[in-house]
């Protein structure tokens, strides 16, 4: 009995003590688990409670460097510029300034040039950044891109020159002129002569104040607010009378064809209508004939035609301009919608013109929803097509008809001088 007794009670104190040992390795396990490791830190808890939210949000480029300038943090935007490679920032004069910053813990700006990466241009991209320090081990670098308000700037800066320089020829002129009237007042004939210049001035003076009211307009207004349907042929009539004299005087013949009339889902006819304002798209298409007539040979035609064209947003309709002058070269037709962009300075300054007119036809096309497009070959004529919106609430939008022209087909209408427009009504 005794050595019974002894057994059990030896195996209940080894079971009691198993338990123990259990529960205290259980134990320490979990505090081992709970216990923060070196790689956590450096991962898991690097960033302050939410700056990761709210760098997500911001519009500039956001990079955060670590102690060891590793990026632990970076925008999506801050690769698309190219500012982080490999997990390090690739701009070193960036680097500078975050080591700076980690130093001494001073906020520092500086704007710089950037070269762009991989795209073969020859521009560099204008950045503006920020570096400020983001708890005690951790850097924030702010990167804004300033290319564009750079470029808006420098053409700022250019418009304002030329207007300058624009308007003092013409108010030069008349100055010297009427100093040459004073001293000629003697001389009926000197002072007619002076004066007939004066006079030409003057409207060339009128022509250029009143097309730099016409840009600043169309850049400012929204024409969509007074738009209504307005009918093809009668723009293009408007746009006709308002060349007439010109080329009456030059002998040139002015054709129109395809504009009057369409072919309607019903058997019938309705006229082609734009949706837009009227007045806007009527100083566009004068701005195309009238260059047409005053860049254009004696006796030569400017061929003027219209069609719609299906698109998948809804038809739209092309009026084309065909002239037979010099034609444009291929470095200047990337830069003729230009505000005062001249291909032939001396011929403007012999016809008058300012420089703004096909800058308005390219502002009043692009917020009316549309284009312009000019097809040139030196020797040959140039034909500018403006692409507009349909006025759809006008007719039945059919999926047949004869008039409507595949919108894959961006051939001008008249690239050959010498073809004809088909049934043209020709105005002389």
């Amino acid at each position: 009995m005794d050595v019974n007794a002894a057994v059990a009670a030896a195996a209940a104190i080894a079971g009691l003590c198993t338990g123990v040992i259990a529960m205290l390795a259980f134990r320490w396990s979990e505090r081992d688990q709970a216990r923060p490791t070196r790689t956590s830190l450096h991962t898991d808890a690097v960033l302050p409670p939410g700056v990761d939210t709210v760098l997500s949000v911001l519009r500039s480029s956001a990079v955060v460097l670590d102690e060891s300038d590793s990026v632990v943090k970076a925008s999506s935007a801050a690769y698309a510029l190219g500012l982080v490679r490999g997990g390090k920032l690739a701009v070193e004069p960036m680097l500078h300034m975050a080591r700076d910053t980690r130093r001494d813990g001073e906020i520092r700006q500086v704007e710089l040039d950037l070269p762009r990466r991989g795209t073969g241009r020859g521009e560099a991209l204008a950045v503006s950044a920020r570096v400020a320090p983001l708890g005690s081990r951790l850097v924030l670098l702010l990167v804004e891109d300033l290319t564009e308000a750079r470029r808006i700037e420098a053409v700022r800066r250019d418009f304002v020159a030329n207007v300058s320089h624009e308007l003092k020829t013409p108010v030069g002129a008349l100055s010297l002129l009427s100093e040459a009237v004073m001293d000629a007042s003697d001389d009926p004939e000197a002072v007619e002569r002076f004066a007939g210049r004066m006079q030409i001035e003057a409207t060339r003076l009128t022509n250029l104040v009143q097309e730099l009211i016409d840009l600043s307009r169309v850049q400012n207004d929204d024409p969509l607010e007074d738009a209504e349907p307005v009918r093809v042929d009668e723009l293009i009539a408007e746009a006709i009378d308002r060349s007439r004299h010109p080329a009456s005087t030059k002998q040139i013949t002015m054709a129109v064809g395809g504009t009057s009339q369409a072919q309607g889902s019903g058997g019938g006819t309705a006229a082609l209508h734009i949706w837009g304002n009227r007045g806007q798209l009527a100083a566009a298409l004068g701005n195309l004939v009238e260059n047409a007539v005053n860049y254009s040979p004696a006796r030569t035609r400017v061929g003027i035609s219209a069609r719609r064209v299906a698109a998948p947003g809804g038809d739209l309709i092309e009026i084309a301009v065909t002239d037979q002058g010099i034609g444009i070269s291929e470095k200047d037709r990337e830069r003729v919608f230009e505000r005062f962009y001249r291909v032939d300075p001396a011929r403007s300054r012999a016809t008058g013109g300012t420089g703004l007119g096909l800058a308005i036809v390219k502002h009043v096309a692009a917020s009316h929803g549309g284009e312009v497009t000019v097809w040139s070959s030196e020797g040959q004529g140039s034909t500018f097509t403006l692409r507009l919106p349909e006025a759809g609430a006008v007719r039945d939008r059919s999926t047949t008809g004869p008039d409507r022209v595949d919108e894959d087909d961006d051939r001008p209408y008249d690239t050959d001088p010498n073809s004809e427009i088909p049934a043209p009504e020709v105005l002389p």
